[in-house]
């Protein structure tokens, strides 16, 4: 599901204009994002953990040449689903 996709189903399940499910969907990630930003994690219950993850930087190699390269260390985004929403998941498939 993209991100239009997902405006129109809010729009239409909550019976909204299409224009204030944009802005809902956009001001949930902005904030989701933002949170991450500043290292604070975020729990929504029933669907899931959002988390900054720190990792170490590491001495690689470039899989094409084999020369040796230096990756920096970096923070991602990592995801935790919830029990309600594996549980969901799982008996639907």
């Amino acid at each position: 599901m993209t991100r239009s996709e997902l405006v129109e189903a809010l729009a239409r399940r909550q019976r909204v204009s299409h224009s204030v499910a944009e802005v809902v969907v956009n001001q949930f990630f902005a904030t989701i994002s933002d949170a991450l930003c500043e290292g604070v994690h975020v729990e929504i219950r029933g669907f899931g953990t959002f988390t900054a993850r720190r990792y170490q930087g590491y001495a690689g190699r470039n899989p094409r040449t084999g020369t040796p390269i230096v990756v920096k260390p970096k923070v991602l985004p990592y995801f935790k689903v919830g029990k309600e929403l594996k549980a969901r998941v799982e008996e639907a498939i």
